[in-house]
């Protein structure tokens, strides 16, 4: 087996735990509080990657977190996390990750305008045929307008934050120390949310709380696959196999939920997860 066929498996395993991750999440806030279940799977990962770094012995918290870069990625963690948790509450789960699919794109454009990183006619092209992708998704007249779908455009927004943050961070800062302020943010994000509702700050129990441990379980194995992912296999190859994140949530979605996305949210993710390979994979590197 091939480097790339490895990564490219390790990608595929990531995203579908990842599909389930937001499933057992989304469950899990039928009958909890949001807030409170955030914090509780914030502890799960935090918990997961400081063993990691104890046993690797890694510094949990080294110098390099506390940089300006990393700040700014934590802020944008922070948002993401909390609105990400709000639209897997409040909006059709299948909205929520096909919006999530554009992330990639406004990390190109975010680098364009903000590092004035060089952008090919190709990418342009997929950035506005991706947005438009989105557009068709939101459905944005009146009567057709889903307003929780804002809180999945403001999560795909801070994600785009913190994947550039990421690229610009030391490169002394380990996956695992990555995953603690990862579940760190989460943390913060999570008592914010309780905050804003203190009325029902309730430690989750009975149902909600085995699905937040699965959540938790998830969530670590998914964010390691995704690591070995991009160590093992040439990105250009491996990147592509992160769109079956939507191929997995909508099956589990319309298998669970009862979802039925109709034609226009199915015809705008495939634009956006179309748009997004032609920008961002090479038609010389394609797999």
């Amino acid at each position: 087996m091939t480097a790339n066929l490895r990564g490219s498996l390790f990608m595929i395993l990531a995203m579908g735990l990842f599909a389930v991750e937001d499933m057992l999440f989304k469950f899990a806030t039928l009958t909890a509080p949001v807030g409170p279940s955030v914090i509780v799977f914030a502890l799960i990962g935090l918990v997961c990657f400081g063993a990691m770094c104890a046993f690797r012995g890694q510094a949990i918290l080294p110098a390099a977190a506390f940089d300006r870069t990393m700040l700014i990625r934590t802020v944008c963690e922070v948002t993401a996390r909390a609105f990400f948790a709000l639209s897997l509450l409040l909006a059709p789960l299948t909205t929520t990750t096909a919006i999530l699919q554009a992330t990639p794109l406004v990390v190109v454009l975010a680098a364009a305008v903000l590092l004035k990183t060089p952008v090919s006619r190709r990418q342009w092209v997929g950035l506005i045929l991706g947005f438009g992708g989105v557009l068709l998704i939101l459905r944005p007249a009146p009567s057709l307008f889903d307003a929780t779908a804002i809180l999945a455009i403001v999560a795909t927004l801070g994600f785009a934050g913190r994947d550039l943050a990421t690229r610009l961070s030391s490169a002394s800062l380990s996956g695992q120390q990555l995953g603690v302020l990862g579940f760190g943010a989460l943390l913060i994000g999570g008592v914010m949310l309780t905050a804003l509702n203190p009325a029902e700050a309730a430690v989750p129990q009975g149902p909600a709380l085995v699905y937040l441990l699965g959540t938790g379980l998830f969530g670590v194995l998914a964010y390691s696959s995704l690591t070995m992912a991009m160590r093992t296999g040439d990105i250009p190859k491996v990147t592509p196999f992160r769109y079956t994140r939507l191929l997995f949530a909508t099956a589990l979605a319309m298998a669970i939920f009862g979802e039925r996305p109709d034609l226009t949210t199915l015809i705008g993710g495939a634009i956006v997860v179309a748009s997004g390979l032609y920008a961002l994979v090479p038609p010389s590197r394609r797999v």
